[in-house]
This record gives structure tokens, sequence and C-alpha cells, in this order.
């Protein structure tokens, strides 16, 4: 397949190198305007792609979106008037409500949603390390992109495991469950996840928690407080020596994804007339922090 990666960071250039040593024919879209970009896989032997190239993202079979969530939108943009029609557009971020906006963009096109518990980091501009083996789901945002099954073939034979689920809303709001829990809160104590396991988090994260299954049962997502808290806890015990992508934005003084997260369950609660006193007090600290750095 032609396939082009618009945002070669970790996750992007993870998916970049494992795609290309599948066979497939890669190119990248970032932020640099060099014809060309070089990616080495950790050890393995560096290699080049083109690099926003006009004729590579007209003639793609598959554009894979890696940005962060509020980045989606200036990243593609540009690049609207030069999609194929036939072209299947994936998004793989955290947080929701991106698709939405996209699928009204490409109207016409397969929209694809994706999520995945693969760990990768860039040490450097030109290389990554796949950190941690994980799993990743994909599912169809809309009627065409429901027909993109294949797909999790393809991606299983490049970096495996790769399943299709038909439910991937489903899949989505728990993922999205597990960083309202954990993502602002070690965002906020500039804390690694494990330390969310200590007595002085609990009533916050049952909180937390009782408010998001009030919310998913709204969305018609199934799920109770036992088994939701228990995964949430199960993530914060499993990743404990990590620190959660919000907390590196924030120590980084970088925007965070709070508002693809936490801002996406306080529209869900407001649509539905629900009550998140605890997401919103996290929300607002979060938000307060990112304004603290503008006003310096």
């Amino acid at each position: 397949m032609n396939i082009l990666i618009l945002g070669p960071g970790a996750v992007g250039s993870l998916w970049a190198t494992k795609f290309q040593l599948a066979g497939h024919h890669v190119s990248l879209w970032g932020r640099t305007s060099e014809s060309e970009l070089s990616l080495q896989l950790d050890d393995a032997p560096f290699t080049t792609y083109s690099n926003q190239s006009i004729s590579s993202l007209q003639e793609a079979d598959l554009i894979l979106i890696t940005v962060k969530a509020w980045q989606v939108e200036s990243a593609i943009e540009p690049l609207l008037p030069h999609i194929n029609a036939d072209t299947i557009v994936m998004l793989m971020h955290n947080g929701m409500g991106t698709a939405e906006w996209l699928a009204s963009k490409l109207s016409a096109n397969p929209i694809v949603i994706a999520t995945t518990t693969h760990g990768a980091y860039k040490p450097s501009k030109q290389q990554v390390l796949h950190t941690g083996h994980g799993y990743t789901q994909l599912g169809g945002f809309n009627a065409k992109g429901a027909q993109c099954d294949f797909l999790a073939e393809v991606m299983n034979h490049a970096l495996p495991e790769v399943n299709w689920n038909p439910n991937i809303n489903g899949a989505l709001w728990i993922k999205l469950a597990i960083n309202c829990a954990i993502n602002p809160l070690t965002a906020i104590h500039q804390c690694k996840n494990g330390e969310l396991a200590g007595a002085e988090f609990t009533t916050e994260l049952v909180n937390i928690t009782h408010e998001l299954v009030e919310v998913m049962n709204k969305e018609e997502i199934e799920v109770e407080f036992g088994s939701l808290y228990a995964t949430i806890m199960q993530v914060v015990n499993a990743t404990a020596a990590n620190y959660s992508s919000m907390r590196q934005d924030v120590f980084h003084k970088r925007r965070t994804e709070i508002d693809f997260i936490t801002g996406y369950l306080l529209q869900a609660a407001k649509k539905h007339h629900i009550s998140t006193p605890e997401n919103a007090k996290l929300y607002q600290h979060i938000k307060q922090i990112e304004q603290s750095w503008t006003e310096q």
C-alpha cells in the first residue's frame, strides 16, 4: 500500500518504520520542509522517506494521522484539496472529538479510528525506540470506514497485535476514561502514574470514576463502577514507572490534550445534564496551568 504518515513523532515514526519493513511504500508529512527524512528504529539501519510530497499525498491509499488531537485541524487543513476521495484516513491519538470534524471535511472518504497501547520514544529527531509492546484496535467512524476491516490484517503484519473492533466507540470511551483519571492528576502533581495508587488519591479517583460511569452509560457505553475502577487501577499499576503524556506536556510547558480528554467528557456531560464537579475541577486546574505560561 501507499501509506502517508501525517505527524512523524514517536508513534508516527514507529508505524512508518514498521510499515516500511513490512514492504509498504511509506512517505511522511512532517513540519519540516526538508524533502527527505531519515528514521532509525531502535538499532536497525536508517531508512529514508519522502517528506511533504504532494504526489505521495495524492497517491496515498492510507493517511495515518498521528499528531496530537489539538493539532489535527491545522495539520490536515492544507492537505484537504489534494486528498483523493478513495483514500482511507485514520486517526490515532489520545482523546476524542476530532473524527466528527474530519468526517465533515472529508465526507466522501472512509474514516477509521485507531487506539494503540504501543510505547514509542524519540531520543533524537531521527531515532525512534519501541519502548513497549502493546495492542492496537481499529474501527470505522463512518459507513465507508466500517468497510475497511482488511486494514487490521495489513497493520497486524507490520506491528502486531491489531484487531478490528466494530464497537470502536466503546474502546475509545474506555481509553478516554483511563486518561481522564490518570493524566490530569499526574500532570497537576507532577508524579509518575504509580503514585496514584497511594491512599491520598483514592477518594478523588473514586469520584472521577463515578462521574465517568454516569456519562458513559448515557452515551450508551455499558460499564459499571467496579469494572471501570479496576481497569483504571490496573493501568496505574501496570504503568507505575511511566510519566503520562499530559504530565510531560505540563513539565515542558507544552499545550496539553485536556480539551479532547476531560473537555470531551464535560461536553458529553453537559449534553445529558449531568453534574461532573470532580472532572470539571481537574479541567479548570490544567487550563489555569496552561494560561499561566502565556501570561508570563
